[in-house]
């Protein structure tokens, strides 16, 4: 299975990088991951409305182009939320029913835009609370690590 990752803005911090290299290693024998970079778009915090909704849907453009074919996950707030073994299951399903490409986007600090979501197969939500963009990298890759541990009934999970 290959497994994309498509988020806006760049990782600075090392010991996010370093938890993202942790990851990708350790997923490397169930998966093949690709990260993709895309820049993300400047917000001054007092932006809402229409000049926000721009703002998204500049980054989803970016997020368009470089969108490979497969099966779209949007990390998104409103969306469904899933238990560890509730994503095993999910992806497992995907793999069953011939999904070979999952492709996981996440947006920036203002969210997605509507381009973006009109995209999605299926909307994923981690919780109602509001994580950094760039540490949800983190937490995505974990969870998906743990959700083949759980598909290999290999420990880890608990």
């Amino acid at each position: 299975m290959k497994i994309t990752i498509i988020a806006a803005g760049k990782i600075r911090e090392k010991y996010l990088k370093d938890a993202i290299s942790e990851y990708e290693k350790r997923l490397s024998k169930y998966a093949k991951v690709e990260i993709i970079e895309v820049a993300d778009e400047k917000c001054p915090e007092e932006l809402k409305g229409k000049a926000l909704e721009l703002v998204r849907l500049k980054e989803g453009e970016r997020m368009l182009q470089r969108l490979p074919q497969g099966f779209v996950i949007t990390l998104d707030i409103d969306g469904e939320g899933l238990s560890s073994e509730g994503l095993a299951g999910f992806i497992e399903d995907k793999a069953v029913k011939g999904e070979s490409s999952l492709i996981f986007v996440i947006g920036g600090s203002s969210g997605l835009g509507e381009n973006i979501r009109e995209k999605r197969n299926f909307s994923l939500s981690f919780s109602k609370l509001t994580f950094p963009h760039q540490l949800m990298r983190v937490m995505l890759l974990e969870q998906i690590y743990r959700a083949f541990k759980i598909i290999n009934n290999e420990p880890y999970h608990k």
